[in-house]
């Protein structure tokens, strides 16, 4: 396994220097940040993630005004207020990307938010309680009680709303790859093991965020840059 050090060097070159490097790194919240989100942020924020996914993102904020409109700015009892065919309507709406199934997950969501919020007070306070160096663990977490939140869905809406959490974008996934770190699917228990280990001993060595890790290693790999 190469050092920190040496990755970190490997990107300051490639983006002009240690200052121009650090200006790039992005800072997740504190815990305490975390909790004074309030949940129909969470749910807007899942929601947005989960119509990117496979589909082109500037589409989806462009469309987003229209989407806090139809769906009562993503308040989560109005929304787990709405019967079936209020659900099909809404997503028949021409002002929104009208997919049934993605429209669903809105509301299977609602339902995930407000049982997460009935056992821990809050979504922001359950996210506190996994810490970064278990920080897959939430992902698995995020796929089983969440809908559509499996894959990169999950570890991205982390990363959107302020969560610490490495991703593995092309660049990062590349990187494990020609270093033969991990073979067969990325997102296999083995493999995530492997790469939670990784990502904790570089955090051990240089005292960085999981954010600010995978960030560089992908400043180092290529032009993916999350």
């Amino acid at each position: 396994m190469e050092s920190f050090q040496t990755i970190y060097q490997r990107a300051a070159e490639r983006k002009g220097g240690e200052k121009a490097l650090l200006a790039m790194l992005g800072k997740p919240r504190t815990n305490n940040a975390l909790k004074k989100i309030p949940d129909e942020r969470y749910l807007a924020e899942m929601t947005k993630k989960v119509f990117q996914s496979g589909f082109v993102w500037r589409v989806v904020e462009n469309k987003w005004k229209n989407f806090e409109e139809v769906f009562f700015q993503f308040n989560i009892d109005k929304i787990l207020m709405m019967p079936p065919e209020m659900v099909e309507r809404k997503a028949s709406d021409e002002r929104i990307i009208r997919n049934l199934r993605k429209v669903k997950t809105i509301q299977n969501n609602a339902l995930f938010i407000s049982d997460i919020r009935r056992e821990y007070g809050g979504f922001g306070q359950w996210l506190n309680e996994f810490p970064s160096e278990k920080i897959t663990d939430l992902w698995l977490a995020l796929k089983q009680r969440g809908d559509r939140l499996g894959g990169n869905t999950g570890p991205y809406f982390l990363r959107t709303v302020g969560k610490d959490t490495f991703l593995l974008s092309r660049d990062v996934e590349a990187y494990f790859r020609t270093r033969d770190l991990i073979s067969g699917g990325l997102t296999t228990k083995n493999s995530l093991a492997k790469i939670q280990d990784v990502f904790n001993h570089w955090a051990d060595e240089s005292g960085m965020s999981m954010q600010q890790l995978s960030q560089i290693v992908a400043f180092g790999i290529g032009e993916n840059y999350l």
